[in-house]
């Protein structure tokens, strides 16, 4: 089983790697599941995060400007994670693709993420799992995940060369 990790700076296209690997695997005709992480932008800023479940499509809000969400959260800086909407969306389409998925892609493992215990268990779970795994992680957590599995540090220089490289582990992974 191949397990891959991506870091590297904000904005340097860690969740774009990720969709494109998703996508090409699914060409192949293999499952994926599990949940993307977006930015959401208003008037060209940032005003917080979105979860999307790759098999559903169902979205949630991970985090919003304190103050400007109706949604109960956890204060993070100057974002209120909201774990129910994490733990409904993200923690279940993780859970689904331990069952029913090739590849599981958790994007992001990271500070807002771990503010939910069912999180923590669900990727612990992922990691323990017989499937494939490819997930990004906050550059401060990559230590942790290092030991794991393959794991790879994206700049805007080699990221294109990454997407071949991580590519090929996870279809060699997945044809055996």
């Amino acid at each position: 089983m191949v397990r891959v990790f991506v870091t590297g700076p904000a904005g340097v296209g860690k969740t774009t790697l990720v969709e494109r690997v998703a996508r090409e695997v699914e060409r192949w005709g293999y499952i994926v599941g599990g949940m993307m992480t977006k930015e959401v932008r208003r008037g060209g800023r940032r005003v917080g995060f979105k979860i999307l479940a790759l098999d559903t499509g169902e979205e949630g809000t991970l985090a919003s400007l304190r103050g400007t969400s109706h949604l109960p959260g956890v204060p993070f800086g100057k974002y209120v994670v909201h774990v129910d909407e994490l733990e409904r969306v993200g923690v279940s389409a993780i859970r689904r693709a331990l069952v029913e998925a090739d590849l599981i892609v958790i994007d992001e493992i990271g500070p807002m993420e771990y503010k939910s215990d069912e999180f923590l268990r669900a990727v612990g779970e992922a990691l323990k799992s017989d499937r494939h795994l490819l997930a990004t992680v906050h550059r401060r957590m990559a230590d942790r995940f290092r030991p794991l599995g393959k794991f790879h540090v994206l700049s805007v220089e080699n990221r294109n060369r990454e997407f071949g490289i991580i590519l090929d582990e996870i279809m060699r992974g997945l044809r055996g």
